[in-house]
């Protein structure tokens, strides 16, 4: 899922340097998503395989 972010993202930047503003917006607005998502879930797997450890 963060490859996927970090995908967006670059489309976001080619996008906006070549001046599509609205396919840059897009762009970073689901990598944006996609970042939060997996930062969620990066978190909730930590404690719930700290839970089962312990």
């Amino acid at each position: 899922m963060l490859n996927w972010a970090i995908t967006f993202f670059l489309i976001a930047i080619i996008a906006a340097f070549l001046g599509f503003g609205g396919v840059a917006g897009t762009a970073a607005g689901v990598g944006s998503l996609l970042l939060k998502v997996f930062i969620v879930l990066f978190i909730v797997g930590l404690l719930f395989r700290a839970t089962r450890t312990a």
